[in-house]
C-alpha cells in the first residue's frame, strides 16, 4: 500500500514539475514556431546600433526598467490611455529611448510569424544583441526565451520597484532582494553602467548641496567633481548630460569597477557599493574584464527571469504599445 501511494504521489509531482517546466523559460523557444525570429532581432538590431552606437545603453537600460516593474513582461513598452497613465510616462523612464527600434522589430517578427513571438523577448533578445555590436556581433550573454507580454502598466509602480540614482545601498539590496536577485547581482549589473550616459540633475547634488548646506559630497573624488562642475553649471540643470564612463560612453567593457575605486562613480547608487566591505570586495574582483564578463553574464540571465510570464498567463501582443 505504501508502494502505491509512493507510485502516485511520484506520478503526481512528475505532472507537476512537468508542467511548470513547459510554461518557463527556454533556449530557442521559437525553433519550432518561428525560426528566424532572433536572427530577425538581432539583424535589425546590429543595423539600428551600427549607425547610432549609443542605442546599445539606451536598449540596455530600457530591458532593466521592464524587468523591475512587474518582471521582463514589456510592460514599459505600453503607451498611456485616457484612463490610465502607463510606466513610459513615470518620471524616470522620460528619457528611455528605442522604441523605435523595438516597434519596427516587431513589425518584422509579426510579417514573417504573427501573433508568435512576445514584445518582452523582443526587448531582452534587443538589449543582448545590441551590447554584441562592438564584441563584431557575438553575444557576450544567454537569452533564454518564453515571456509572454503584460496587460498592465501603471505609472505609479515605477517609483515603487525601480533602483535609483539617489538610493544608497540598503534600499538597493532591498529591491533587488524582492526580485530574488542578490548583492553580488547588485554589484555585477551596476556594470552597466559602462556605457550610457547620466543627466546632471540625478546626481548634482553631489557637486552642489549634498546635505543641504552648499557642500560636496566628500566621498566624490575632487578632480572628478570639479570636472562635472565644468558640464553642470547648477544642481536645476535637466538637460546636460555626461558619461557615466568618461571618454567610453559607448564602448562595453569593465572600466566601471576601476573607476568606481578612484570614487569617480557618477551617482550615489555607484558610490554607496563601496560603502560595505563585501560589496567593495565584488567590486574589486569584477577589475578583472573576464571575470566581469562571466558574471555579467549569469546575472544578465537572472534578472532576465524576473517575475516572467509564461505558458497561459499573459498574451502575445500584436503591436508592442498597445495590448490587444
Amino acid at each position: 500500500m505504501k508502494m502505491k501511494f509512493f507510485l502516485v504521489a511520484s506520478m503526481v509531482l512528475f505532472c507537476i514539475l512537468g508542467i511548470s517546466e513547459g510554461g518557463s523559460l527556454r533556449k530557442n523557444f521559437y525553433k519550432k514556431s518561428c525560426p528566424k525570429a532572433e536572427q530577425i532581432v538581432k539583424n535589425i538590431t546590429i543595423q539600428h546600433v551600427s549607425s547610432r552606437p549609443e542605442l546599445a545603453a539606451k536598449l540596455l537600460r530600457m530591458h532593466f526598467h521592464d524587468c523591475f516593474v512587474r518582471g521582463c513582461d514589456g510592460s514599459v513598452l505600453l503607451e498611456s490611455t485616457a484612463s490610465n497613465t502607463a510606466e513610459k510616462d513615470s518620471f524616470p523612464n522620460l528619457t528611455l529611448e528605442g522604441f523605435d527600434v523595438i516597434e519596427n522589430i516587431k513589425e518584422a517578427v509579426e510579417e514573417k510569424c504573427p501573433g508568435i513571438v512576445s514584445c518582452a523577448d523582443i526587448l531582452t533578445l534587443a538589449a543582448r544583441d545590441a551590447v554584441s555590436v562592438q564584441f563584431e556581433n557575438k553575444p557576450k550573454w544567454e537569452v533564454l526565451t518564453g515571456r509572454r507580454d503584460g496587460t498592465v502598466s501603471n505609472s505609479n509602480e515605477v517609483l515603487l520597484n525601480l533602483p535609483a540614482p539617489f538610493h544608497n545601498l540598503t534600499t538597493l539590496r532591498q529591491i533587488f532582494a524582492s526580485k530574488k536577485l542578490t548583492l553580488h547581482d547588485l554589484v555585477v549589473l551596476s556594470g552597466a553602467h559602462t556605457i550610457g550616459i547620466g543627466h546632471c540633475n540625478l546626481f548634482s547634488n553631489r557637486l552642489f548641496n549634498f546635505t543641504g548646506k552648499g557642500d560636496q559630497d566628500p566621498s566624490l573624488n575632487p578632480t572628478y567633481a570639479n570636472f562635472l562642475k565644468t558640464k553642470c553649471q547648477s544642481q536645476s540643470d535637466t538637460t546636460t548630460t555626461v558619461e557615466m564612463d568618461p571618454n567610453s560612453s559607448t564602448k562595453f567593457d569593465n572600466d566601471y569597477y576601476p573607476i568606481l575605486l578612484q570614487n569617480k562613480g557618477l551617482f550615489i547608487s555607484d558610490a554607496t557599493l563601496l560603502t560595505t566591505k563585501q560589496s567593495r570586495n565584488i567590486a574589486n574582483e569584477l577589475v578583472s574584464q573576464n571575470k566581469f564578463f562571466t558574471e555579467f553574464a549569469q546575472s544578465m540571465k537572472r534578472m532576465g527571469a524576473i517575475e516572467v510570464l509564461t505558458g497561459s498567463n499573459g498574451e502575445i501582443r500584436r503591436t508592442c504599445s498597445v495590448v490587444n
